[in-house]
């Protein structure tokens, strides 16, 4: 498994290139010992469900950059999230103000443009979902992502008493030298986890299939937030591509487990904007 991080551009790229071109003879491939004690699959599986346990709700404001599809889109993005796949997303752009806002609730996705003055309602499908920030996945998924948690992952994992890593539900703990990380191979998934001085980490989470990653993500710059390690930067990708083609998210503001009412993820269109019904199938 390589997990692939974003490339740095410009001048600072290019000198990187020259010294590691000129340097090159000199160097030896890094392999990192395990300092620690291998842990089992339960016990990686344990920190997974505790965060789902310990972050319930996001209220955030972030600066939001994707490259999909070759155009580099940029916003100043007010995000709320919560376990329950609740999400309202109002992107803001400089002298202009807020120019979208994005709420799903209850299954159901409401997309409004302000510029354009139309407000396009559907079911809450990943397709739709990505209409602001071009995450394609269902809300509690993308909910996940922001919480820096790991996506795909049941939420009744949380509540469940029978333990896993059985016979019947595998999982497989390896040392990635390279990255320095435990990564564990569970339910399709492959996470990888960091210690640092006892504190343990989610860093980087993929998607396991046969033939190559449908998506991978990348959490950094974390800092603690009520007791709870959450990343600063966050980064997708889709299809095994580079994070240099994909979404990057830095938080720059955030609180968590504030309680939200189901009005705060309603939205009522202004007076004279057109409404229009929508179905999945197709990116926006």
């Amino acid at each position: 498994m390589r997990w692939r991080f974003k490339r740095a551009d410009g001048p600072v790229r290019g000198a990187a290139i020259l010294f590691l071109a000129s340097a090159i003879g000199c160097l030896r491939l890094v392999s990192l010992e395990r300092p620690h004690p291998a842990p089992s699959g339960a016990e990686l599986v344990q920190i997974v469900t505790a965060r789902q346990a310990s972050i319930r709700s996001l209220n955030a404001r972030a600066r939001a950059t994707s490259w999909l599809g070759g155009d580099r889109v940029r916003a100043t993005v007010l995000m709320l999230a919560d376990r329950d796949g609740r999400l309202r997303f109002e992107a803001e752009v400089s002298l202009q103000g807020t120019v979208a806002i994005l709420a799903a609730i209850g299954g159901e996705f409401v997309f409004l443009d302000v510029r354009a003055g139309v407000l396009r309602r559907g079911p809450a499908c990943p397709e739709n979902v990505a209409s602001l920030i071009r995450i394609p996945f269902a809300p509690r998924d993308v909910a996940a992502i922001l919480m820096g948690d790991v996506p795909g992952v049941p939420e009744t994992l949380a509540a469940a008493p029978a333990a896993p890593c059985t016979a019947a539900d595998p999982c497989d703990v390896t040392w990635d030298a390279a990255a320095g990380t435990d990564v564990l191979a569970w339910r399709g998934i492959r996470i990888a986890f960091r210690q640092d001085k006892g504190r343990v980490r989610i860093v980087a989470v993929q998607s396991s299939t046969a033939a190559a990653p449908a998506w991978q993500v990348a959490y950094d710059d974390f800092e603690t937030v009520d007791g709870v390690d959450l990343p600063r930067g966050i980064r997708f990708a889709e299809g095994g591509q580079s994070f240099d083609d994909g979404v990057e998210v830095k938080i720059k503001d955030r609180a968590i487990n504030l309680p939200v009412p189901d009005a705060a993820f309603r939205i009522t269109p202004p007076a004279g904007v057109a409404t229009v019904e929508i179905g999945c199938g197709s990116r926006r």
